[in-house]
């Protein structure tokens, strides 16, 4: 039995190689828990922006059944679906704040209210799918996920 190496691939290469890898790995992770830091913080602030959006959507859906008492009716598990993605976005980012100061939505006088229910949702979907984009991980799913939720919600009202 043979303990020569094939030409051109000796124990040194091997270790050679090795151990750049190892050099190589240890340069890219260097400094890596700062930098992880502050792009879940970034992460948290997009989410977080996103709080309000979705708050104003649920204003929405509330405003419309206080204009159209049938619509309210007919929206009501739209509405349902408003709230509890609202409430996963305040679950993961649990420091965001709630645009509570800000006026409630209407839909202006005479104004068909379910389209303007409906542009509310597109707005916030839109808003949502925009996020999603500068978002990764489970952030980013938690965006896709409410901006698909509020497109099927403009479908359904269309």
């Amino acid at each position: 039995m043979s303990t020569s190496s094939p030409a051109g691939f000796s124990r040194r290469r091997l270790l050679a190689g090795a151990t750049g890898l190892a050099l190589l790995a240890a340069g890219c992770t260097s400094g890596g828990q700062d930098d992880a830091a502050a792009e879940t913080a970034a992460q948290d602030d997009r989410v977080a922006g996103q709080v309000p959006v979705q708050e104003s959507v649920v204003a929405a859906y509330d405003a419309a059944a206080v204009a159209d008492p049938a619509l309210g009716g007919r929206v009501a598990p739209l509405a349902e679906q408003a709230r509890s993605q609202l409430e996963r976005l305040r679950e993961a980012v649990p420091d965001a704040t709630s645009s509570a100061s800000s006026p409630a939505a209407a839909p202006p006088p005479g104004a068909d209210v379910l389209g303007w229910l409906r542009g509310q949702v597109a707005a916030a979907a839109t808003s949502h799918a925009t996020a999603c984009v500068d978002a990764a991980g489970a952030r980013a799913a938690l965006l896709g996920s409410v901006a698909a939720g509020l497109r099927g919600h403009e479908a359904a009202l269309a």
